[in-house]
């Protein structure tokens, strides 16, 4: 990447990403801003479900689109992209396949330096099954997770819903989580005319983004986006992972959901951070800043 600034080695972190890449129109902008970011040593990108929208397929649609960007920006061969469980749990005992799940346990066990961030962009089935695989890892690694309602009271989330039982399994765990729910998530408010200026001109890369999100954003699929503007909701993801201070965050006993993705309190004493606002501006202005240093003519 083309920077006169450098990282010390001592300051970089291994990062894995998990994502429904092809759900929508804004993973691959948190892929892109993760893959031009110094401070990460990407291990790896698993394709993760979004079996209630996308159908039993929506693994190698997320895989495809993962290796498209990854062609797109001259880097296909040097990460490596697997594919997560092809389904939602069934209940909290289940283990369906997973070849990223078994990624994240080999990543976590790793005897090196470096932390370990898993960026779970989607549904969490992945993580909680590592988790089932191999519980030690839950002390290994950080998991930042953009997915679940406001709290106190939660209420329906894509990320969440999509796999309310993974989300139970990783609440229980001891896993070092960082949630980011929608009411911090959707903050990432950026508009179209923004994107045209800053990213569009940048590269192969950047006219995809660009196009990608026009295409969708013009489709009946994003009903809920209101004509010219997007949250760029998995973002923050990268951000936090780059730069913790960018956010503001509470410490909260982790609750445990059910299937509408409501909130309720456990017994138990385990803390989870909560994040309730994010810098947008930060992680916007750092990921045009990358783009156009990387992409310029």
């Amino acid at each position: 990447m083309n920077y006169q600034f450098k990282v010390p080695d001592k300051k970089k972190i291994r990062v894995i990403l998990d994502t429904d890449a092809a759900c929508e129109a804004d993973d691959q902008y948190a892929i892109v801003h993760a893959l031009m970011t110094p401070r990460f040593i990407v291990r790896g990108i698993i394709a993760e479900q979004f079996n209630s929208y996308g159908g039993e397929t929506s693994v190698e649609k997320s895989y495809q689109e993962i290796e498209h960007i990854l062609k797109l920006m001259n880097l296909s061969d040097t990460i490596p992209v697997k594919r997560g469980a092809f389904r939602p749990l069934k209940s909290e005992e289940d283990t369906p396949e997973s070849e990223g799940a078994k990624f994240i346990v080999e990543e976590a066990m790793r005897d090196v330096e470096e932390p370990l961030y898993v960026l779970c962009q989607g549904a969490i089935t992945n993580m909680a099954l590592a988790l089932k695989h191999q519980p030690e890892i839950a002390e290994r690694l950080t998991c930042i997770w953009i997915g679940g309602g406001s709290y106190p009271k939660g209420g329906w989330e894509f990320n969440l819903c999509n796999d309310y039982h993974a989300a139970n399994v990783v609440f229980k765990s001891k896993l070092q989580l960082w949630q980011v729910p929608m009411d911090c998530y959707t903050q990432m408010q950026v508009g179209y005319a923004e994107l045209e200026q800053k990213v569009r001109p940048y590269g192969e890369i950047g006219k995809y983004l660009f196009e990608e999100m026009q295409q969708y954003a013009n489709s009946d699929m994003a009903f809920w986006t209101i004509g010219e503007s997007w949250a760029l909701g998995d973002s923050p993801a990268i951000g936090l992972a780059m730069n913790p201070g960018c956010g503001r965050s509470e410490e909260r006993n982790a609750p445990t959901v059910d299937k509408e993705g409501h909130y309720y309190e456990s017994n138990s004493n385990r803390k989870i951070k909560v994040f309730h606002e994010i810098d947008s501006r930060f992680i916007l202005e750092d990921f045009f800043a990358k783009l156009y240093l990387n992409y310029k003519e």
